[in-house]
C-alpha cells in the first residue's frame, strides 16, 4: 500500500476513534499496529486488504513464533485489526482466525510491605509524593489519578469518584484522611495557576464527550481543571487549541524508581506496585475480598484474588523443611 493511501487508511481510521471519543492513546497504539500489518504484508492498494482472516492469522502468528510477544501484546495486535476490518472498513471476518497463541504468562504482583511503602513515599517529594500516596491510599491506577478533576475529589465523605476507568466504568473509592490538608494546599496553588491561565486568555482544559459542545463555558470552570496539571501549555494534538493537559505520567514513574533505588530495594517497583500494595495490605487488615473488587474496580472477583496468593509466607504458604534442621 503506498504512503499516501496507507495516510488515507490511517486518517480513517483516525476519524472513526475520534468520533466516538477512543482515547488518544488506543489511537496511536491502533494506528501503530494497523501500520506494521500493512508493512508485513507489503499492501500496496486497498484490495490487497482483502482475504483478512488468512493476512491477520500471518501476522499474529509471525508475532508470537519470531517476535515472541507476550500474549496480552498478541491480544492487543489482534484486537486492532478486528477493528480495523469490523468497524472502519466494514468488511466481515467470517472464518475463524487460528493464529499461533502466544504463551499466557501468570504474573504474581510485586507487593511492597507496609515498612517498604513508608520508605519509598518518604523519598519523594512535591507532587510525586503527593500522587503516591493517593495511589496507595486510594488504589488507583497512574493513568486514573493523573486524569483526576477537582469536582471527583469529595473532601466530606472521603470519596475519589473515577470516572471512565478501564472498561470506560465510573467508580467510588476512598480518600485517605491524611492527606487532605496536603491535598488543599497542592489545590490551592493549581487554583492560582488557573487564574493566571484564565487572566492570559487561557485556562481552558480537555472536556470528555461531547460535553465542550453542550458545555461551551465549563472548560474553563475550576471544577473541571485537572487535579494535576502539566507545569506548562500546550497544544492539543488533535483539535491544535493551547490548553494545560495534565502530569505527565513519566515524571512520576521516574521520580518512583529513583526513591526505590534510593530505599535500597531490590524489587521492580512501578507506580501499579502501589496499587497491588493497597490492595495486599487491605486484605492483611482482614477486609472483605469483594469490597476490595469493588474499590480497584475489578469487573470479575478472579482478578481481585490473585493477592489473596501474596499473602501465603512461603510457596504456597508451606514453611521450608530446611527451617526443621538444627545447622
Amino acid at each position: 500500500m503506498s504512503a499516501q493511501n496507507n495516510r488515507k487508511l490511517l486518517d480513517e481510521v483516525r476519524d472513526f476513534m475520534r468520533l466516538r471519543h477512543y482515547s488518544i492513546h488506543t489511537e496511536r497504539t491502533y494506528c501503530d499496529w494497523i501500520k506494521r500489518f500493512v508493512k508485513f504484508h507489503q499492501m500496496k492498494s486497498r484490495e490487497d486488504l482483502s482475504n483478512g482472516e488468512k493476512k491477520i492469522e500471518a501476522f499474529l502468528t509471525d508475532l508470537a513464533v519470531q517476535r515472541n510477544v507476550s500474549a496480552s501484546t498478541q491480544n492487543q495486535a489482534m484486537n486492532a485489526l478486528v477493528f480495523l476490518y469490523k468497524r472502519v472498513l466494514k468488511l466481515p471476518l467470517d472464518d475463524e482466525i487460528n493464529a499461533v497463541r502466544a504463551k499466557k504468562k501468570v504474573n504474581v504482583p510485586v507487593v511492597m510491605t507496609r515498612e517498604e511503602t513508608a520508605r519509598v513515599i518518604a523519598l519523594t517529594t512535591g507532587t510525586p509524593q503527593l500522587l503516591v500516596k493517593l495511589m496507595y491510599g486510594s488504589g488507583v491506577r497512574i493513568s486514573e489519578a493523573i486524569r483526576l478533576r477537582v469536582q471527583d475529589i469529595d473532601y466530606e465523605m472521603k470519596t475519589i469518584t473515577i470516572r471512565s476507568g478501564k472498561g470506560a466504568k465510573d467508580r467510588i473509592t476512598t480518600l485517605p484522611s491524611s492527606i487532605i490538608p496536603f491535598l488543599r494546599d497542592h489545590l490551592t496553588k493549581v487554583k492560582s495557576i488557573h487564574e493566571n491561565d484564565l487572566a492570559k486568555g487561557y485556562g481552558e482544559v480537555h472536556m470528555p464527550y461531547a460535553l465542550a459542545r453542550k458545555y461551551p463555558n465549563a472548560a474553563r470552570e475550576w471544577g473541571w481543571q485537572y487535579v494535576f496539571p502539566a507545569r506548562t501549555l500546550s497544544i492539543d494534538p488533535r483539535s491544535g487549541v493551547t490548553r494545560r493537559h495534565h502530569i505527565d505520567p513519566s515524571v512520576i514513574n521516574k521520580a518512583i524508581k529513583a526513591a526505590a533505588g534510593k530505599a535500597g530495594l531490590t524489587k521492580r517497583i512501578s507506580a501499579h506496585t502501589f496499587r497491588h500494595s493497597f490492595a495486599t495490605h487491605l486484605l492483611q487488615r482482614g477486609n472483605d475480598i469483594r469490597t476490595i473488587q469493588a474499590l480497584l474496580g475489578h469487573s470479575d472477583v478472579s482478578t481481585t484474588m490473585i493477592y489473596t496468593h501474596v499473602l501465603q509466607q512461603g510457596g504456597q504458604g508451606v514453611p521450608s523443611p530446611l527451617d526443621d534442621l538444627d545447622c
